[in-house]
């Protein structure tokens, strides 16, 4: 096997073998969210005609978890290596900025996939869901958490201790994707709040993803497409560069 082959490999292998914290877990919180909300507000709310709000919510939920666990898997891997030592093995080997790139990214994007998709297997029973536009769906997630994997990697490099990556995650992570559309429509908040809503690149992923399954949406697939693919180049191009660079992990 080539080297981004065998890095990638070891990625997954990470992931699964814990993946009872690292697939289970995330998906019972989910469930935990929709009893909470779908059961309190499923009555008082309805965002789309003919969309009950239990069905408006999964989507949302699902996505949020994707996001939030590639996120996970490329910093946690990343920060554990350098703490623990072991960075070092994967420092030593011929592999270019390009194969950890693939690999750490690619890991990250198979998680997200396999805990949103678990979320709605297991959320099924919840409301009837609809797939009018399904190219839609699976474009939203591959590039929410392509983003979200390039994102951790940063915050991998850039973390020197877990409390680093604690706070990257609870003051960046968690309140943009809370923030992003998850539990309610943009048009229900008042003016000034729908403009910072829509300066958050993750409610344009969520409102796309939510397209694919509803063909409704708070704004047109095409200008969420064009804003999650712009910021993932970005981003993506700054994860390449540092870890051309070997920030933070070369000395």
């Amino acid at each position: 096997m080539s080297g981004w082959q065998t890095l990638l490999r070891k990625e997954v292998l990470r992931f699964w073998k814990v993946a009872f914290q690292t697939v289970a877990a995330p998906i019972v919180t989910a469930m935990l969210y929709l009893l909470i909300f779908g059961h309190v507000l499923e009555e008082h709310v309805q965002v789309y005609d003919g969309v009950g709000y239990t069905a408006f919510l999964l989507p949302g939920l699902a996505m949020m978890s994707l996001l939030q666990n590639a996120f996970a898997n490329s910093s946690s891997s990343l920060i554990q290596s350098k703490i623990m030592g072991n960075l070092v093995f994967i420092l030593v080997a011929p592999l270019s900025h390009w194969a950890w790139f693939v690999a750490y990214v690619g890991s990250s994007v198979l998680r997200g996939l396999v805990v949103g998709a678990g979320v709605l297997l297991v959320t099924a029973w919840a409301a009837e869901l609809r797939f009018a536009h399904p190219l839609w769906i699976g474009v939203f997630a591959v590039l929410g958490a392509g983003l979200l994997g390039a994102l951790g990697v940063i915050a991998g490099l850039w973390a020197e201790k877990f409390d680093q990556m604690a706070a990257f995650q609870n003051f960046l992570i968690m309140p943009m994707t809370f923030l992003s559309g998850v539990f309610y429509s943009i048009h229900s908040l008042p003016p000034f709040w729908q403009a910072v809503s829509h300066l958050n690149p993750f409610f344009y992923m969520i409102d796309g993803a939510r397209y694919g399954f509803f063909g409704v949406s708070d704004v047109s697939p095409w200008l969420s497409l064009a804003v999650v693919g712009t910021v993932f180049v970005l981003v993506a191009a700054l994860t390449l560069h540092l870890l051309r660079i070997g920030y933070k992990i070369r000395h």
